[in-house]
């Protein structure tokens, strides 16, 4: 069966920026280094492969040093069962460019992994839904940079609200596809999609499904 075209949504503008080239360069670039500054020093939290907690330690040495640490990741759904994914902004410090799922990211020491989810979720695509807990997962890759993402993930289901406003520091585009067809996709190109979609949809592929049903039913 052919592989169907992914709809791509349009970005919209969070707010206001500077009028004039030179202006709006300048205020992306500020805003893009003081962003990407300020989670270069966020702490994490570090667990053993049961999940507990041991401890914390910054961000920047955690993905350098391959550590055990916690994370969520989330799948918005629309009301024909396509996922949302994201184009992750090239400047991300891995990753860049590749597409992944709606949203992702690291609770604080001290937040519940729920709670980080939902303000990662408006930190990243400016919105606000219902998350359910959909399964657990671990992985561990080496990038060519020479950084690791070595990660215990809370993966989340929720619906896709009606309004998104997109951070462009972090997203590129956004597009809705069936998973079917993503697993088609990320199968015949995999250099375009992150480590850690194409490991949830290999090894995760009958949790994804029962995580999108779900979210069908109480829509």
């Amino acid at each position: 069966m052919a592989e169907l075209r992914p709809v791509y949504l349009r970005l919209m503008p969070r707010s206001p920026t500077p009028s004039g080239p030179s202006a709006r360069a300048a205020h992306a670039s500020a805003r893009g280094a003081t962003s990407r500054g300020r989670r270069a020093s966020e702490d994490l939290v570090l667990v053993n492969s049961s999940n507990r907690s041991l401890g914390r330690a910054n961000k920047a040495t955690v993905h350098a040093q391959g550590l055990l640490h916690r994370a969520f990741s989330i799948f918005l759904v629309d009301r024909a069962g396509r996922l949302l994914l994201q184009r992750r902004n090239r400047a991300k410090y891995h990753s860049g460019g590749l597409w992944a799922n709606s949203c992702c990211g690291h609770p604080s020491p001290g937040e519940r992994t729920l709670s980080a989810a939902r303000r990662r979720l408006q930190e990243e695509l400016g919105a606000t839904t219902r998350l359910t807990f959909g399964f657990l997962t671990q992985y561990h890759t080496h990038f060519s940079n020479g950084l690791q993402e070595n990660e215990v993930v809370h993966v989340y289901f929720g619906p896709m609200p009606e309004s998104l406003q997109p951070n462009p520091d972090e997203v590129m585009e956004l597009r809705l596809q069936s998973l079917g067809d993503l697993a088609a996709s990320a199968r015949a190109h995999p250099r375009h999609y992150a480590f850690w979609l194409r490991h949830y949809l290999t090894q995760h592929r009958r949790a994804l499904a029962a995580g999108v049903r779900q979210v069908l039913q109480k829509n």
